[in-house]
């Protein structure tokens, strides 16, 4: 059986869904902000109906269980996590650009060129987009939050479209009402008359486009294994920073309520100290990962593992072997992390203690700083060391 669906979604469907908060991210998605170019050059090519790549979803309910939030621009009320039903693996950019500029009546968070964040409303300037599609790039304009644009440092205003009627005057489309524009037609018709015939060529070749634009939808079913979903995540995410064990970690356990990030470094506003704080006061700890402890408690759960398959009869294959490879890793239930995280703490703790005592007073002192893992679980399994 396939582990992915492929297939093609109307755009306006998916915007429908991401507001309902039916798709939504899981929460180690980063938050992302496109810059002016790239949204304005996005809306250029569904215009034009170009291809702007295809979307990856996971379906939710299986195994790979994540926290999740909204699209950003969408209110948390009205995307709870009991309504998502597909998760965005790739194509957050676009999807949060266009569900900010479709479908929201607040301005875009984006960038200017010098990297400086702005809020921008954007239109068409419809005369500019009946001239022929390849005017489309210098038709769909962005202004300022308060909707005008100005000019002489800012004293002289080049252009107001604060209001409804302001934007009839001056033939000016808000992108807001793309997939839905029944009452800005009606407030044109009834302000400018004259105006609406050429409005008309311009839903026609433009407004047609993005309401019948289709979307190339990848979609992961629910079927596929946490070590596989993550995987995919990170070979589709070149473009950003690479997710370490932990915080995949931390997002599928946050989805049962456990906050490892406040594990692992404390939460001085609960005057909670976390398993770090506690293993830095050994001078062979300081430097310690947090993918090294769930390496070294996936040693101790495999372990356990082990022993259960050998007291069952298995053989072979089909006994578990001892592993701290990130699949394995990866595949932590939290009941373990619960029932090893206080003994390897102690563990870790016993093994500085150890190595200090032989004299190895760092890391950078032992021939390989992976030694410290193994030997960390062992001491906690034997319950001391020090």
């Amino acid at each position: 059986m396939s582990a992915f669906d492929s297939t093609k979604t109307r755009l306006a469907d998916l915007m429908k869904d991401i507001v309902q908060g039916k798709i939504q991210l899981p929460d180690f998605q980063r938050g992302w902000v496109w810059d002016d170019e790239h949204i304005r050059s996005l809306l250029t090519s569904i215009a034009r109906a170009f291809p702007v790549g295809a979307v990856m979803l996971l379906e939710n309910g299986g195994e790979a269980r994540f926290k999740v939030r909204p699209i950003e621009g969408i209110e948390p009320a009205k995307a709870t996590p009991e309504k998502v039903e597909k998760l965005v693996l790739d194509g957050q950019q676009r999807l949060t650009s266009l569900t900010q500029v479709l479908m929201l009546d607040r301005p875009v968070q984006t960038r200017d060129d010098k990297k400086r964040e702005m809020k921008r409303y954007y239109y068409f300037d419809i005369e500019k987009a009946l001239k022929g599609q390849e005017q489309y790039g210098d038709a769909i304009f962005g202004v300022d939050e308060d909707r005008k644009i100005r000019e002489n440092f800012g004293r002289d205003i080049k252009l107001d479209l604060a209001s409804p009627q302001q934007e009839y005057d001056n033939f000016c489309f808000p992108c807001n009402q793309i997939l839905n524009s029944d009452t800005w037609e009606e407030g044109l018709n009834t302000s400018h008359p004259e105006k609406f015939a050429r409005y008309m060529e311009f839903r026609k070749s433009v407004l047609a486009e993005f309401r019948n634009y289709d979307v190339p939808v990848i979609e992961l079913k629910k079927t596929n294994k946490k070590e596989a979903v993550c995987l995919v995540f990170e070979k589709v995410n070149t473009g950003g920073v690479p997710l370490s064990v932990f915080e995949l970690l931390t997002a599928m356990y946050a989805a049962n309520g456990v906050n490892l990030r406040d594990e692992w470094y404390g939460n001085a506003m609960e005057k909670h100290q976390g398993i770090r704080q506690h293993l830095i006061k050994q001078r062979m700890l300081r430097g310690i990962e947090p993918t090294e402890f769930f390496q070294a408690l996936s040693l101790l759960h495999t372990w356990e593992r082990r022993n259960e398959d050998l007291l069952a009869g298995k053989s072979g294959k089909q006994v578990t072997g001892v592993s701290a490879k990130r699949e394995w890793v990866l595949e932590l239930p939290l009941a373990a992390y619960h029932k090893w995280k206080d003994l390897l703490r102690d563990g870790f703790w016993n093994a500085a203690k150890f190595l200090r005592k032989e004299s190895f007073f760092s890391t950078s002192d032992l021939p390989y700083k992976t030694q410290l893992v193994p030997l960390a679980a062992v001491l906690t399994l034997l319950g001391g060391g020090g």
